[in-house]
């Protein structure tokens, strides 16, 4: 039995749902889904003759040039990629840009091969217009929670053991500091939009009145930005202050910005290469901070970070880390830390540390993963 095409678009997102994009790739690497997959119609260059023949001709001479730049060979190599999908993934659907005439090509492709496979009514165009207006209205006006605190505290494992929340740092693959950039790209700005919007919908689909916890980021992380909503939204939302020892805080930062970052890029250039690209990236950090470290503080931060890099390479020893990792914390990231806590317009709704914390969360119903 054949299945319908839908505009569903709650339910396709929140179903994680397969999807072919009919798409030429240039379009599709501006913006997708994130279980969406590129199996384009047209090559960009196609897109483009056809689309400059539609502008000069109209619709019928653009399909004639269409035909002729696809032959039969392209096509059916295309169509049974299309296939090959569609069998793997048969709740999946398809999608063009406005749900239009690639769309129809596709399915009468696909059916001219022996299989139907719906698609998505006003594709891309309306599924990317309905996540902006989820953004607007749960971002706007879902209760939030702020969990706040001074960089290395721990925040983002309390995040992630609520049930509950909202990771922004992960869905933009960003630390959210000067130093937060992680081994792989951060996504274009419109993943992030779509990959955050969803997010909402899936944490909110059986409750949208209880609080939302979030990390109190700032409006860049790294360089996405928050959504006007949810920012605002952000800004007189109460907070929850983790406190946390400063020698923890080092040891959390030694694990997440040497130990875990250098395993993450060796695993994408290994050896050598690998421990000279995290270097670079360090130094890089260090260099965009200087003006507020001030000249005699990043010259002693940066002697700190080359004898530990040294000591790294070369022995496989950590220890040079923990002096350079505890003049950021305490000449940098806490007095700007403790200025922007001073200027927030929600209350502090409690301070303490992880296990205190969690206690307050525990006797208030929140759910946590323990």
């Amino acid at each position: 039995m054949k299945r319908p095409d839908t505009d569903d678009y709650r339910q396709v997102f929140l179903d994680d749902t397969p999807l072919i994009d009919t798409r030429a790739p240039v379009e599709f690497q501006r913006g997708a889904f994130e279980y969406a997959v590129n199996l384009p119609l047209m090559t960009d260059d196609e897109r483009h003759q056809v689309g400059t023949r539609y502008k000069e001709a109209g619709q019928d001479a653009a399909i004639a040039l269409g035909r002729e730049l696809v032959g039969p060979e392209a096509q059916e190599a295309r169509t049974q990629s299309w296939l090959d999908f569609a069998r793997a993934h048969p709740r999946g659907y398809l999608y063009c840009f406005r749900g239009g005439l690639r769309s129809r090509i596709t399915q009468g492709w696909m059916a001219e091969a022996g299989l139907e496979y719906p698609y998505i009514k006003g594709g891309y165009k309306a599924m990317r217009r309905y996540l902006l207006a989820q953004t607007e209205r749960l971002g706007g006006s879902l209760p939030l929670v702020l969990v706040s605190g001074r960089t290395g505290t721990g925040k983002t494992m309390l995040l992630n053991r609520i049930q509950r929340s909202l990771d922004l740092e992960g869905l933009a693959n960003h630390r959210g500091s000067s130093f937060g950039p992680m081994a792989e790209p951060q996504p274009t700005p419109i993943n992030f939009e779509n990959r955050l919007a969803v997010r909402l919908l899936k944490v909110t689909r059986n409750d949208e009145t209880s609080p939302l916890f979030v990390e109190g980021e700032g409006r860049l992380v790294g360089k996405l930005t928050v959504p006007d909503p949810l920012w605002e939204n952000m800004q007189r939302s109460p907070t929850l202050v983790l406190e946390t020892g400063l020698e923890e805080r080092v040891e959390l930062g030694l694990a997440d910005y040497v130990v875990d970052l250098l395993a993450r890029i060796q695993k994408r250039v290994p050896g050598e290469a690998g421990f000279e690209e995290f270097a670079d990236r360090h130094r890089q950090s260090l260099f965009r901070i200087r003006k507020r470290l001030g000249l005699e503080q990043y010259r002693e931060a940066l002697a700190m970070l080359e004898e530990a890099l040294a000591a790294h390479r070369d022995h496989a020893v950590l220890e040079g880390y923990r002096p350079f990792i505890r003049l950021l914390l305490v000449r940098y990231y806490d007095p700007m830390y403790d200025y922007q806590l001073s200027r927030r317009q929600g209350e502090v709704l409690a301070r303490g540390d992880a296990g205190e914390l969690a206690d307050w969360l525990r006797r208030r119903g929140v759910g946590l993963a323990e």
